[in-house]
């Protein structure tokens, strides 16, 4: 009888155990999955909020309305045409087309979810219709319509399909979010719904593409992790490094000579940086890569963001010599790109990207208030410290010499990567980089689908935007 009562204790406690743990990865699961699960199509309460509900004000970081419910229930954006176009991935559009934005990923506060009860009697007692909560984000209305107006009027941008992303490296705050093609959302036409270009999709979280020579950040980052001698190494550049049966050339089948990771860092050569891949080995170079958030399941709070890629099979040497250059299968969004930029401009620590600034109930309640977390450390501050020298040089004298601007000292990563599309082959550019200031801490990251030249397409459109963020928040 004794040994049974012990066998019933410990499988009590076994159950009570599992109890415990099913309620805190319950608790775990909506604080992380909370606001995915609202919004999703199929919840019935969603969707009957939104007809019953007067969905809460988006505002932007200076008090800007971007959207509102109009006084027929109608969920309407900017009076300006090109300020809600610029916003729509942002924000989202009234149909949905657009996935997760803010319209539909923040309906638990826009819809009033969060309103305690007494709120809500108060409102019930003075004869109001349910009202939902004001969020104000952290974006600048004006920066995105600064940056689709330069990318569409561009000679070599115009009619292009790419992403840009703004970031305050310290805080993580995310001031500008672009996908182009836009599109009205008060307006949607046959023409949007039939875009080969894909207007819906939100290529600055969504498009996990080849980011290229940017990708040189990661891989002279593991380079000084792993080998004592990278500072002296000379790695030599015929314009041709045999791998297996291929051939890794580079851009425009330029040849650098004999050359230091640091020069072949400014003058982006594939070559090196293939050799340097080598010499490092793949697992070396993955761990760097996921250290940096690679392979990693992003859950943050206030964006869904695709997991970025580096590779874990069919690896052989050829694969690994181009993932140097950021080629093979590697895949990562512009925002993510923007991160490991933003992590070398912040001494090697990795901010998680926040869009929420303030959420302010009917009656003027703050249910919250901006709040930064540090999503990783990527890189040692000494790695960090001789990256920032690296990406300096290539904004003063490398292939990033476009993105320089008066009054400023700008680092920063130009990248042309190779792909194909729909069969054909296209070259995408990219760059990213920071400001470096304490008063101006932000970084960007821009892409310009099948744009080919990194240096001479995205560059001047980071010049353009640090430009508008020295002119607006420099004063």
């Amino acid at each position: 009888m004794k040994q049974l009562r012990t066998r019933f204790r410990l499988l009590t406690l076994v159950v009570i155990a599992l109890l415990l743990v099913a309620g805190l990865y319950g608790v775990y699961s909506v604080t992380i999955y909370g606001s995915r699960w609202f919004s999703n199509s199929r919840n019935t309460r969603y969707q009957s909020a939104k007809r019953t509900v007067i969905a809460g004000d988006i505002l932007d970081r200076n008090g800007v309305v971007m959207a509102t419910t109009d006084s027929d229930g109608e969920r309407v954006y900017q009076s300006s045409i090109k300020a809600r176009r610029a916003s729509v991935h942002l924000i989202g559009d009234r149909e949905g087309n657009v996935a997760n934005g803010v319209d539909s990923f923040q309906a638990n506060y826009l819809l009033g979810f969060e309103t305690s009860l007494s709120e809500r009697v108060a409102a019930l007692l003075r004869g109001e219709t349910r009202r939902g909560d004001d969020v104000t984000l952290t974006a600048d209305s004006k920066l995105n319509t600064h940056i689709v107006n330069a990318f569409e009027s561009g000679v070599n941008t115009k009619g292009k399909s790419g992403a840009a992303v703004v970031m305050n490296y310290r805080t993580g705050e995310v001031l500008a979010l672009v996908s182009l093609p836009v599109f009205d959302p008060q307006n949607l036409t046959e023409s949007d719904r039939n875009n080969a270009q894909h207007p819906f999709w939100n290529r600055a979280l969504q498009s996990t593409l080849a980011p290229g020579s940017t990708f040189k950040i990661i891989t002279a980052a593991s380079a000084f992790e792993n080998l004592s001698d990278i500072a002296t190494h000379q790695f030599t550049c015929t314009g041709a490094t045999k791998v297996l049966d291929q051939t890794i050339h580079d851009y425009r089948m330029a040849q650098h000579g004999n050359l230091t990771l640091e020069r072949a860092f400014t003058v982006s050569c594939n070559n090196a940086f293939a050799q340097c891949a080598l010499i490092l080995e793949d697992a070396a170079l993955r761990k760097t890569a996921e250290s940096f958030g690679f392979n990693d399941n992003f859950l943050f709070r206030d964006l869904v963001v695709e997991n970025s890629v580096y590779p874990t099979t069919n690896r052989n040497l050829v694969e690994v010599a181009w993932s140097g250059a950021g080629q093979s299968q590697i895949g990562a969004t512009p925002l993510h790109m923007c991160m490991v930029a933003a992590a070398i401009a912040n001494n090697g620590v990795m901010m998680e990207p926040r869009l929420l600034l303030q959420v302010k109930g009917p009656g003027g309640v703050v249910r919250m208030r901006f709040t930064s977390k540090e999503y990783r450390r990527a890189v040692s501050t000494d790695i960090a410290a001789t990256l920032q020298t690296f990406m300096k040089n290539v904004v003063a004298s490398g292939t990033g010499t476009a993105a320089r601007v008066n009054g400023l000292t700008i680092a920063g990563k130009t990248g042309s990567a190779e792909a194909a599309v729909d069969g054909q082959a296209v070259t995408h550019a990219w760059f990213v980089g920071y400001i470096e200031s304490s008063k101006l801490p932000y970084a960007c990251a821009v892409l310009v689908e099948s744009g080919d030249s990194g240096g001479s397409v995205a560059a001047p459109l980071a010049a353009s935007i640090f430009k508008y963020l020295l002119d607006t928040y420099g004063k």
